[in-house]
């Protein structure tokens, strides 16, 4: 059984700009309480496995701060960019920037990214993740390290944003692009559709 729908509006346990923006856009209200919790992924933990695990765990934070009354829904969301088997996640500093877009260049890579749906009062929960393939052209490093310079890689996992300047680099996208920015629109909307949260 599914709670009530709450007069509260939907929470977003995450403080990326591009998440709220991809909401906002599509018109849904909503209110931002990020998640504060250790994103290191587990032995032995793919990256499909690792993406829905963390959406849900940044979600059930801020449920759990939140509490089950009223009930409220919380969107939990996670991005990770996948070289062969390496995870690559947000740089440290600017020159690991510069590695990871190093790494990606010339190359394919995938980003998945998991999403969440769950009530403050644990009565409902669902998670899925979403793959995109993304084809990069290559790049010499004077170019990779001007970018770098402006400062937009350094919160982005694999360093780099299709959003803004660092489309200049993406050759290819396969599947949702929106994805790629970091939150699977169609997906997510999917998930609140399912929740009565949204018109169907």
């Amino acid at each position: 059984m599914q709670p009530p729908r709450s007069a509260h509006p939907l929470v977003l346990a995450s403080a990326s700009p591009r998440r709220h923006r991809l909401l906002a856009e599509a018109g849904l209200a909503f209110e931002v309480i990020p998640a504060d919790i250790d994103e290191s992924a587990q032995a032995g933990e793919g990256p499909e496995r690792l993406v829905e695990r963390l959406s849900t765990e940044k979600a059930r934070a801020v449920a759990e701060r939140l509490g089950g009354e009223p009930p409220r829904w919380v969107l939990g969301s996670d991005t990770v960019v996948v070289l062969g088997e390496a995870v690559l996640g947000k740089p440290r500093d600017p020159e690991h920037a510069v590695e990871l877009l190093s790494r990606l260049v010339g190359r394919s890579h995938r980003v998945l990214s998991g999403v969440a749906l769950l009530t403050s009062d644990g009565s409902f929960a669902a998670a899925r993740s979403v793959e995109s393939r993304v084809r990069m052209r290559p790049a010499e490093q004077a170019e990779i390290r001007a970018y770098v310079a402006g400062g937009e890689p350094l919160d982005k996992a694999g360093a780099y944003a299709v959003q803004g300047e660092g489309r200049r680099f993406v050759e290819r996208i396969e599947g949702s692009v929106t994805n790629v920015i970091g939150l699977p629109l169609d997906e997510t909307l999917a998930l609140l559709r399912g929740a009565g949260l949204v018109p169907a």
